[in-house]
């Protein structure tokens, strides 16, 4: 690190559990983002103005004028652009250090087992539930921890799944396929604007410290906030020994 990166990054260097190891670790490290909305842009914000060396960030979608009142990393300017080119040139400006690889397409099975074998740590700030049960089985496969956040009305939540360790569950032991489940949305059931933010900055604490290998991450934990009453809840998520998802990968790494 020179000296314009010990004083740009000198709060994290100054902090005994990070210091001048994990600040380099996050500089080699790539961060993977699936949803550049409200959850997502301030999850980008805070790992790309942390360092983390490479940011990939996807999204089909262009900004539009409801998304201003939440989504904090674009401007009126920026309405009909794309939202990761406009998400990329704002993220240049917080920190030219970083590279953000900008995705305008909507991923799916053909491209996430390759996006998410080239990433560190994956953030999934989408807001459909095929999207995110197919990257479960992506971060499964490839090894990765997936750090996993939700935002409605006044009611988010944050969880880790790391497939890392064995014990912890995947999301489809905790959120099953095909159940019967509502997905709400925001274009219709509306959100609080500061929730998404908290809830992706809670995203982007759990992913750096992931990085870093700091602290206890949520892995085998479901974190809630009523942003309402402004309670936080937690509640332990055991693994599924029967889940159709991640018991199969169990089973084959036991020794025949």
């Amino acid at each position: 690190m020179d000296d314009a990166q010990l004083l740009r990054y000198s709060r994290h260097v100054l902090l005994p559990e990070l210091g001048v190891d994990a600040q380099e670790r996050f500089a080699a490290a790539h961060a993977l983002i699936i949803g550049a909305g409200g959850l997502g842009a301030p999850a980008a914000q805070f790992l790309v103005a942390a360092g983390v060396g490479t940011v990939t960030l996807c999204d089909p979608d262009v900004v539009d004028l409801t998304n201003l009142q939440r989504q904090i990393l674009y401007a009126t300017h920026d309405i009909g652009q794309p939202k990761v080119e406009a998400a990329k040139a704002r993220l240049a400006a917080i920190n030219p250090e970083v590279q953000v690889v900008a995705m305008q397409r909507r991923v799916g099975p053909d491209i996430l087992p390759d996006l998410v074998r080239a990433a560190d740590v994956v953030l999934d700030c989408s807001d459909n539930f095929a999207t995110r049960h197919a990257l479960n089985r992506a971060c499964l496969d490839a090894g990765r921890p997936l750090v996993s956040g939700a935002a409605i009305r006044f009611d988010g939540q944050v969880a880790v799944f790391d497939p890392r360790d064995p014990d912890n569950p995947c999301y489809h032991c905790l959120f099953g396929e095909g159940e019967e489940m509502e997905e709400t949305r925001c274009a219709t059931m509306g959100v609080f604007a500061p929730l998404v933010g908290i809830i992706g900055a809670t995203q982007a604490a759990e992913a750096l410290k992931l990085i870093a290998g700091i602290g206890e991450s949520l892995a085998g934990r479901l974190l809630m906030l009523d942003a309402q009453s402004m309670h936080w809840h937690e509640v332990r998520v055991p693994r599924d020994p029967a889940c159709p998802v991640c018991a199969p990968l169990h089973r084959s790494a036991l020794p025949q």
